[in-house]
Order: structure tokens, then sequence, then C-alpha cells
């Protein structure tokens, strides 16, 4: 049980949330990207503060101003319909 509660339940937080992400990303629902900068700065917080690792950090980073671009490309699209 002790591995399950290792980072506090954040790394379970952050990995139910991407799934969600993707989930409402699947369905055509913008607000998957918001869903998932929030998973990505909660893995953010994990890689660099308590798992000491600098690629999830770092991968998460990336990930995260991926996410914004999405987001404002999406809605750049929807204003131009």
């Amino acid at each position: 049980m002790e591995v399950f509660l290792k980072y506090y339940t954040l790394d379970w937080l952050a990995m139910s949330l991407s799934l969600l992400a993707v989930y409402l990303l699947g369905n055509k629902n913008k607000y998957g990207f918001i869903i998932f900068s929030i998973s990505n700065a909660l893995f953010i917080f994990l890689g660099f503060v308590l798992m000491n690792s600098f690629g999830i950090g770092l991968g998460n980073i990336i990930f995260l101003i991926m996410n914004i671009r999405g987001f404002l490309s999406w809605n750049k699209n929807s204003n131009d319909e």
C-alpha cells in the first residue's frame, strides 16, 4: 500500500486527469486541453520536486506548451467559422 501513496496520490491524480483529457479531446471537447494542462502542471511538480526526474519535468513542460498551443489554435479555428 505504501507504494501507491508514495507521492501523496498526486501521481494517480495526474494520470487520471490525463486519461479524462484524452477522453474529452476524443469527443471534440476543448476542455480536454485545460484538464491536460492541469495534469502537466502536476507532473512537472512531481518530476522536479518529488521524483527528482528531469525527464518527467522537462517532457511535461513541452507537453504543457503543446496543450496551450492546441487550445489557442482550437479557439482561433472556432472564431474563424
